[in-house]
């Protein structure tokens, strides 16, 4: 209950600082970091925990860009001027034309990145930034990631993590491996960046200062940043000054080093040694959008799935990192936007359930009455590609669009709930296609682990199981991505030798999903996974067709 208090906060404050215009999203930093004071007070209020007991300190955020000047005050990033726009959210798809632009170049580093940069990375807004708002290029002072500039606005130290760097920013955090053996993990002078690569796609000014406006000096998560807490963030955070605050993760990230160790012992022992353990499972951080988070211990290149990122999750592990931009946006746009949507929230409200249960029993009662032989089945007639806001992996095609097919004119609540279902399983093939594609480029994943709101949905995780034909292991500790920020703060504060050793102590396993044994589900989710497959072909045919009745 009081994590829950403490999300609600958080998230409600979060949403606040949010301003959506198109594909352009936004958000205030000034907002984030009141946010967070507020949480972190009401945390301790409840948790009924004095300032002074707090040992150590971490954050992760998005993996959204801040923008802001010498001083340390919010620079614009939208057209009409409003400081408080200082962040582009890193869904915002504004830089689709200048991605295209920079992986035209072919660069070296893109081979890092799974062949090519997204528009929800960094290099692709920089460029569009410094494309569009000239004014507000000139003023900035300093370029972060939302999690490095959390750490650094409480700490005063701007050393960037080599999670956000590696995986957002191109930079080749391999350039550091002897220094993993050496004593101490101090942050250490950024020699990862290309800086061909930044004069070849006209950003060459950042390198200007040995990177200082995008980092001249990167960490291992969880390094202690600075002299802890400065006063004046201690002051507002409630607690004390020199607290010790760990070198940050993206969200995502944050939620694999919080669940990856999370296996029940007869998992693990199945395998034969613990580093190969760690080999064959991929984590699900399923939330707004979904992140697939994958570690080996030799890099692995793999076209569409971004990676391979050296040390950027997990130390001296290569991570690749696969995604979809939008699977709980997308149930709740495809909920939110139909006609029975209003009725099933007030129906949902006087029952003080959510809409998801409401729609899962409604679900259950359908399989009775139509005399399905399995929940799956009530969606025959309905595919849904689930591409509304682009496919990040493994066909990393920002254009691609979603589809539905087996639309007729019902429009009640029971439609609905078959419409909501074929997305979940659109979502899950989605899923499916990212793991067969890791697989076949050397990958040995066999064990899925999952976390975020969407873990909290038992049709969700059973579609997922059954669909993929894996095991899901949930943590016993629901919000995984605070357990991997609280981590950093126990690494920070020397409670652990390392981030594993962390990982190890404070992760543990929940409940298993195991996959239906019924051959007659797996039938059935292999011939929708195939009309899953060809109706993206049928999109780029589609697209091609048009193409040349416009040349």
């Amino acid at each position: 209950m009081r994590v829950e208090n403490f999300l609600d906060l958080l998230v409600a404050q979060y949403k606040y600082g949010k301003r959506v215009t198109a594909l352009r999203y936004f958000q205030s930093s000034t907002d984030i970091w009141h946010a967070i004071c507020a949480a972190v007070d009401s945390a301790c209020s409840l948790a009924n925990v004095d300032g002074e007991e707090v040992k150590g300190v971490g954050f992760a955020a998005t993996c959204s860009l801040v923008a802001v000047d010498a001083d340390g005050s919010p620079v614009s990033v939208s057209w009409n001027g409003d400081s408080r726009r200082n962040i582009i959210v890193w869904m915002d798809h504004r830089a689709v034309k200048q991605a295209e632009k920079i992986n035209s170049r072919n660069s070296p580093v893109l081979q890092y990145c799974g062949g090519a940069v997204s528009p929800e990375m960094q290099p692709p807004k920089l460029l569009w930034v410094k494309e569009n708002l000239q004014e507000s290029w000139s003023m900035v002072f300093r370029w972060m990631d939302l999690s490095d500039w959390l750490s650094y606005r409480a700490t005063g130290d701007d050393t960037r993590s080599l999670c956000t760097t590696v995986c957002k920013w191109t930079y080749l955090g391999h350039a550091h491996m002897q220094q993993m053996n050496e004593k101490g993990f101090r942050d250490m002078e950024a020699c990862g960046w290309d800086d061909e690569f930044w004069e070849e796609i006209g950003l060459g000014d950042l390198i200007d200062g040995h990177h200082a406006k995008i980092g001249r000096s990167v960490a291992f998560p969880g390094h202690p940043l600075g002299s802890g807490l400065t006063p004046a963030a201690a002051k507002e955070l409630g607690l004390v000054p020199g607290t010790p605050v760990g070198t940050s993760l993206i969200d995502a990230h944050a939620g694999g080093v919080g669940v990856m160790e999370s296996v029940p012992e007869s998992v693990s022992e199945a395998k034969e040694n613990e580093e190969e353990a760690i080999c064959h499972r991929m984590v699900l951080v399923c939330g707004t959008s979904t992140c697939h988070m994958a570690v080996s211990r030799n890099k692995l290149f793999i076209p569409g799935v971004w990676g391979p990122f050296w040390s950027a999750m997990v130390p001296e592990f290569w991570l690749t990192e696969g995604g979809q931009s939008a699977t709980g946006a997308l149930l709740d746009y495809i909920i939110e936007n139909h006609v029975a949507s209003r009725s099933l929230a007030n129906r949902a409200a006087s029952r003080h359930v959510s809409l998801f249960e409401l729609l899962n029993g409604t679900l259950e009662s359908m399989i009775h009455e139509r005399n399905s032989p399995f929940v799956a089945a009530l969606t025959e007639d309905i595919h849904v590609l689930p591409d509304f806001h682009g496919n990040r992996s493994p066909i990393a095609d920002p254009k691609s669009k979603g589809i539905i097919c087996g639309m007729t004119l019902d429009s009640s609540e029971k439609q609905l709930a078959l419409l909501y279902l074929a997305t979940v399983q659109g979502i899950a093939y989605g899923t499916r296609h990212i793991v067969e594609h890791c697989n076949a480029h050397g990958h040995k994943i066999d064990t899925l682990l999952a976390c975020g709101g969407l873990a909290k949905n038992p049709l969700f995780l059973q579609q997922h199981a059954d669909i993929i034909g894996c095991p899901i292991i949930l943590p016993r500790e629901n919000e995984s991505v605070l357990l991997g920020a609280a981590i950093l703060g126990a690494v920070a504060a020397k409670r652990y030798s390392s981030l594993i050793e962390a990982m190890k102590a404070m992760n543990a396993a929940g409940q298993v999903i195991h996959p239906s044994k019924d051959p007659k589900v797996k039938k059935y989710h292999d011939a929708k996974y195939l009309i899953f497959r060809e109706l993206f072909e049928q999109q780029v045919s589609q697209r091609s067709i048009m193409a040349q009745a416009l040349a």
